[in-house]
Protein backbone atom coordinates (compact mmCIF):
# COMPACT_ATOMS: atom_id res chain seq x y z
CA UNK A 1 0.00 0.00 0.00
CA UNK A 2 1.39 3.70 -1.36
CA UNK A 3 2.77 5.91 2.29
CA UNK A 4 3.82 9.19 2.11
CA UNK A 5 4.64 11.75 4.23
CA UNK A 6 2.25 13.87 6.16
CA UNK A 7 0.07 15.36 4.21
CA UNK A 8 -0.64 19.19 4.64
CA UNK A 9 -4.42 19.31 3.17
CA UNK A 10 -6.05 16.25 4.99
CA UNK A 11 -9.92 16.87 5.32
CA UNK A 12 -10.20 18.80 8.43
CA UNK A 13 -17.33 21.20 7.95
CA UNK A 14 -36.77 26.36 4.18
CA UNK A 15 -37.15 29.34 3.73
CA UNK A 16 -40.66 30.60 5.23
CA UNK A 17 -43.84 31.08 3.28
CA UNK A 18 -45.04 34.69 2.16
CA UNK A 19 -47.96 36.29 3.43
CA UNK A 20 -51.13 36.60 2.21
CA UNK A 21 -52.15 39.76 1.18
CA UNK A 22 -53.45 41.79 3.28
CA UNK A 23 -57.24 43.19 3.36
CA UNK A 24 -56.95 46.83 2.26
CA UNK A 25 -58.70 49.24 4.99
CA UNK A 26 -62.52 49.87 3.85
CA UNK A 27 -62.64 47.00 1.82
CA UNK A 28 -65.71 44.08 2.25
CA UNK A 29 -64.96 41.42 4.44
CA UNK A 30 -64.50 37.85 2.30
CA UNK A 31 -67.63 36.14 1.89
CA UNK A 32 -67.63 33.36 4.21
CA UNK A 33 -66.35 30.09 2.84
CA UNK A 34 -68.67 27.64 1.08
CA UNK A 35 -69.33 24.00 1.85
CA UNK A 36 -66.20 21.58 0.30
CA UNK A 37 -67.19 19.81 -2.88
CA UNK A 38 -66.59 16.35 -2.63
CA UNK A 39 -63.04 15.49 -3.40
CA UNK A 40 -62.49 14.34 -7.20
CA UNK A 41 -59.48 12.50 -8.58
CA UNK A 42 -56.53 14.87 -9.58
CA UNK A 43 -56.38 15.65 -13.77
CA UNK A 44 -53.70 13.28 -15.28
CA UNK A 45 -50.91 14.94 -15.73
CA UNK A 46 -49.95 15.21 -19.55
CA UNK A 47 -47.57 12.26 -20.82
CA UNK A 48 -43.49 13.42 -21.02
CA UNK A 49 -42.21 13.25 -24.24
CA UNK A 50 -40.12 10.05 -24.23
CA UNK A 51 -36.63 9.87 -25.60
CA UNK A 52 -37.31 10.03 -28.96
CA UNK A 53 -39.39 12.89 -28.94
CA UNK A 54 -43.63 13.96 -28.76
CA UNK A 55 -44.12 12.60 -32.12
CA UNK A 56 -41.97 9.74 -32.16
CA UNK A 57 -39.61 11.28 -34.48
CA UNK A 58 -35.87 10.44 -33.07
CA UNK A 59 -34.06 13.92 -32.59
CA UNK A 60 -31.01 12.67 -33.99
CA UNK A 61 -28.64 9.63 -33.57
CA UNK A 62 -29.76 7.32 -30.35
CA UNK A 63 -27.39 7.50 -27.48
CA UNK A 64 -28.86 4.57 -25.86
CA UNK A 65 -27.56 2.48 -28.15
CA UNK A 66 -23.72 3.53 -27.80
CA UNK A 67 -21.14 1.93 -26.29
CA UNK A 68 -17.74 0.73 -26.13
CA UNK A 69 -16.84 -3.08 -25.10
CA UNK A 70 -13.61 -2.03 -23.33
CA UNK A 71 -10.57 -4.46 -23.14
CA UNK A 72 -7.98 -2.38 -21.72
CA UNK A 73 -5.39 -3.72 -19.20
CA UNK A 74 -5.94 -3.10 -15.39
CA UNK A 75 -5.00 -1.23 -12.94
CA UNK A 76 -3.97 -2.77 -9.81
CA UNK A 77 -2.69 -1.56 -5.92
CA UNK A 78 0.21 -2.94 -6.22
CA UNK A 79 0.73 -1.07 -9.86
CA UNK A 80 0.26 2.38 -8.30
CA UNK A 81 2.85 4.42 -7.04
CA UNK A 82 3.45 6.44 -3.48
CA UNK A 83 1.27 9.63 -4.18
CA UNK A 84 -0.91 10.59 -6.62
CA UNK A 85 1.12 13.23 -8.18
CA UNK A 86 3.90 10.80 -9.43
CA UNK A 87 0.93 8.34 -10.39
CA UNK A 88 -0.09 11.26 -12.44
CA UNK A 89 2.50 11.88 -14.19
CA UNK A 90 2.96 8.25 -15.52
CA UNK A 91 -0.81 8.40 -16.78
CA UNK A 92 -0.08 11.86 -18.08
CA UNK A 93 3.05 11.01 -19.94
CA UNK A 94 1.13 7.99 -21.68
CA UNK A 95 -1.84 9.71 -22.80
CA UNK A 96 0.52 12.33 -24.40
CA UNK A 97 2.29 9.02 -26.21
CA UNK A 98 -0.94 7.76 -27.12
CA UNK A 99 -2.16 10.55 -28.81
CA UNK A 100 -4.81 12.06 -27.05
CA UNK A 101 -5.69 15.36 -28.02
CA UNK A 102 -4.78 18.05 -25.49
CA UNK A 103 -4.07 15.58 -22.46
CA UNK A 104 -4.15 19.16 -20.17
CA UNK A 105 -7.78 19.44 -21.00
CA UNK A 106 -9.93 19.36 -18.10
CA UNK A 107 -13.52 19.74 -16.88
CA UNK A 108 -13.46 21.89 -13.75
CA UNK A 109 -16.79 21.96 -11.85
CA UNK A 110 -17.49 24.89 -9.50
CA UNK A 111 -20.69 25.52 -7.36
CA UNK A 112 -21.30 29.10 -5.41
CA UNK A 113 -22.80 29.77 -2.59
CA UNK A 114 -25.95 28.26 -3.14
CA UNK A 115 -24.30 25.27 -3.72
CA UNK A 116 -25.53 25.52 -8.04
CA UNK A 117 -23.17 24.01 -9.98
CA UNK A 118 -21.25 24.69 -13.33
CA UNK A 119 -18.04 23.04 -15.40
CA UNK A 120 -16.34 23.92 -17.95
CA UNK A 121 -13.13 22.95 -20.23
CA UNK A 122 -9.92 24.48 -18.88
CA UNK A 123 -6.56 23.64 -19.36
CA UNK A 124 -3.93 22.55 -17.01
CA UNK A 125 -0.70 24.77 -16.83
CA UNK A 126 1.53 23.07 -13.97
CA UNK A 127 1.13 20.55 -11.40
CA UNK A 128 3.83 19.59 -8.37
CA UNK A 129 2.89 18.11 -5.06
CA UNK A 130 1.22 21.15 -4.23
CA UNK A 131 -1.80 20.74 -6.58
CA UNK A 132 -2.83 21.26 -10.23
CA UNK A 133 -2.86 24.86 -11.75
CA UNK A 134 -5.26 26.76 -14.19
CA UNK A 135 -5.47 30.33 -15.22
CA UNK A 136 -8.65 32.46 -15.41
CA UNK A 137 -10.20 35.72 -14.93
CA UNK A 138 -11.19 36.58 -11.56
CA UNK A 139 -14.16 37.69 -13.02
CA UNK A 140 -15.93 34.93 -14.68
CA UNK A 141 -18.65 32.57 -13.34
CA UNK A 142 -15.54 30.02 -11.94
CA UNK A 143 -14.02 32.48 -10.78
CA UNK A 144 -16.80 34.17 -8.82
CA UNK A 145 -17.90 30.01 -7.64
CA UNK A 146 -14.74 30.04 -6.43
CA UNK A 147 -14.39 33.42 -4.21
CA UNK A 148 -17.84 31.92 -2.92
CA UNK A 149 -16.95 28.27 -2.10
CA UNK A 150 -13.05 27.69 -2.93
CA UNK A 151 -14.30 24.13 -3.12
CA UNK A 152 -13.43 22.23 -7.02
CA UNK A 153 -13.47 18.93 -9.07
CA UNK A 154 -11.24 18.11 -11.81
CA UNK A 155 -11.84 15.54 -14.94
CA UNK A 156 -9.03 14.74 -17.17
CA UNK A 157 -11.00 12.09 -19.60
CA UNK A 158 -8.56 10.22 -21.95
CA UNK A 159 -11.10 8.24 -23.27
CA UNK A 160 -8.72 6.93 -26.08
CA UNK A 161 -6.93 5.10 -23.23
CA UNK A 162 -10.63 4.57 -21.29
CA UNK A 163 -9.30 6.40 -18.62
CA UNK A 164 -10.23 9.16 -16.33
CA UNK A 165 -8.61 10.72 -13.24
CA UNK A 166 -10.62 12.89 -10.76
CA UNK A 167 -9.42 15.14 -8.71
CA UNK A 168 -11.41 17.06 -5.77
CA UNK A 169 -10.09 19.53 -3.19
CA UNK A 170 -10.00 23.16 -2.05
CA UNK A 171 -9.24 25.82 -4.22
CA UNK A 172 -6.44 29.28 -3.51
CA UNK A 173 -5.37 31.41 -5.70
CA UNK A 174 -1.50 31.27 -6.80
CA UNK A 175 0.84 34.12 -5.68
CA UNK A 176 1.27 37.05 -8.22
CA UNK A 177 4.62 36.17 -9.32
CA UNK A 178 3.65 33.15 -10.35
CA UNK A 179 1.53 34.48 -12.22
CA UNK A 180 3.35 36.93 -14.14
CA UNK A 181 5.92 34.17 -15.02
CA UNK A 182 2.52 32.15 -16.80
CA UNK A 183 1.48 35.04 -18.44
CA UNK A 184 5.00 35.67 -20.06
CA UNK A 185 4.89 32.78 -21.98
CA UNK A 186 1.44 33.18 -23.58
CA UNK A 187 0.83 34.21 -27.11
CA UNK A 188 1.14 37.66 -27.96
CA UNK A 189 -2.76 37.18 -29.14
CA UNK A 190 -3.52 35.57 -26.01
CA UNK A 191 -1.86 38.03 -23.62
CA UNK A 192 -4.32 40.53 -25.45
CA UNK A 193 -7.11 38.72 -25.30
CA UNK A 194 -7.02 38.22 -21.28
CA UNK A 195 -7.48 42.09 -21.35
CA UNK A 196 -10.48 42.33 -24.68
CA UNK A 197 -12.62 39.84 -22.38
CA UNK A 198 -14.72 40.60 -19.47
CA UNK A 199 -15.02 36.45 -18.91
CA UNK A 200 -18.53 35.14 -18.83
CA UNK A 201 -20.16 39.02 -19.06
CA UNK A 202 -23.12 39.41 -21.84
CA UNK A 203 -21.67 41.53 -24.98
CA UNK A 204 -23.56 43.38 -27.50
CA UNK A 205 -22.13 41.40 -30.42
CA UNK A 206 -19.05 40.03 -31.60
CA UNK A 207 -17.77 42.99 -33.13
CA UNK A 208 -18.11 44.45 -29.82
CA UNK A 209 -15.15 42.09 -28.55
CA UNK A 210 -13.06 42.18 -32.01
CA UNK A 211 -13.08 46.45 -31.65
CA UNK A 212 -11.76 45.97 -27.91
CA UNK A 213 -9.07 43.73 -29.14
CA UNK A 214 -7.71 45.43 -32.33
CA UNK A 215 -7.79 48.84 -29.99
CA UNK A 216 -5.75 46.92 -27.61
CA UNK A 217 -3.72 45.25 -30.39
CA UNK A 218 -2.95 49.30 -31.41
CA UNK A 219 -1.40 49.67 -27.93
CA UNK A 220 -0.03 46.76 -27.43
CA UNK A 221 1.83 46.11 -30.47
CA UNK A 222 3.68 42.77 -31.42
CA UNK A 223 7.12 42.83 -29.77
CA UNK A 224 5.49 44.79 -26.85
CA UNK A 225 5.57 44.19 -23.43
CA UNK A 226 1.66 43.52 -22.24
CA UNK A 227 0.86 44.32 -18.83
CA UNK A 228 -0.74 41.36 -16.72
CA UNK A 229 -4.31 42.22 -16.13
CA UNK A 230 -5.09 42.94 -12.53
CA UNK A 231 -8.51 41.09 -12.73
CA UNK A 232 -6.83 37.63 -13.87
CA UNK A 233 -4.55 34.94 -12.49
CA UNK A 234 -4.08 31.41 -11.12
CA UNK A 235 -5.63 29.07 -8.96
CA UNK A 236 -4.25 26.22 -7.73
CA UNK A 237 -6.77 22.38 -6.73
CA UNK A 238 -5.02 21.37 -3.43
CA UNK A 239 -6.43 17.88 -3.07
CA UNK A 240 -8.19 15.89 -0.58
CA UNK A 241 -8.28 12.98 -3.13
CA UNK A 242 -7.25 12.05 -6.70
CA UNK A 243 -8.95 8.85 -8.49
CA UNK A 244 -7.34 6.84 -11.13
CA UNK A 245 -10.18 5.39 -12.92
CA UNK A 246 -9.45 2.54 -15.85
CA UNK A 247 -11.89 0.92 -17.95
CA UNK A 248 -12.64 -2.56 -17.95
CA UNK A 249 -14.83 -5.17 -19.44
CA UNK A 250 -18.61 -5.69 -18.58
CA UNK A 251 -18.30 -2.77 -16.75
CA UNK A 252 -15.91 -3.75 -14.21
CA UNK A 253 -13.97 -0.77 -14.39
CA UNK A 254 -11.19 -0.53 -11.64
CA UNK A 255 -11.64 3.01 -9.64
CA UNK A 256 -8.29 3.58 -7.28
CA UNK A 257 -8.22 6.29 -5.00
CA UNK A 258 -5.79 8.32 -3.30
CA UNK A 259 -7.21 10.05 -0.30
CA UNK A 260 -5.51 12.59 2.17
CA UNK A 261 -4.90 11.57 6.06
CA UNK A 262 -2.97 13.38 8.31
CA UNK A 263 -0.35 9.99 8.04
CA UNK A 264 -0.27 10.94 4.34
CA UNK A 265 -1.93 9.03 1.06
CA UNK A 266 -4.73 6.04 1.59
CA UNK A 267 -5.64 4.21 -1.17
CA UNK A 268 -9.03 2.63 -1.51
CA UNK A 269 -10.77 0.58 -4.04
CA UNK A 270 -14.40 1.41 -5.26
CA UNK A 271 -16.45 -0.33 -7.00
CA UNK A 272 -17.69 0.51 -10.37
Amino acid sequence: MPTAERHPNAEPSAPSLPAGPAVPAGSAAPPAAAAPAEPTAPAEPAAPAGPTGPAGERPGPDPSVMREHYRHAGLAEEQLADDPYQQFTRWFQEAGEAGVAEPNAMVLSTADALGVPSARTVLLKGYDRRGFVFFTNYGSRKGTDLAANPNAALLFPWITLARQVIVAGRVEKVGRDETAAYFRTRPHGSQLGAWASEQSSPVADREVLEQRYADLAARYPEGEGVPVPPFWGGYRVVPRSVEFWQGRENRLHDRLRYVATADGWQVERLFP
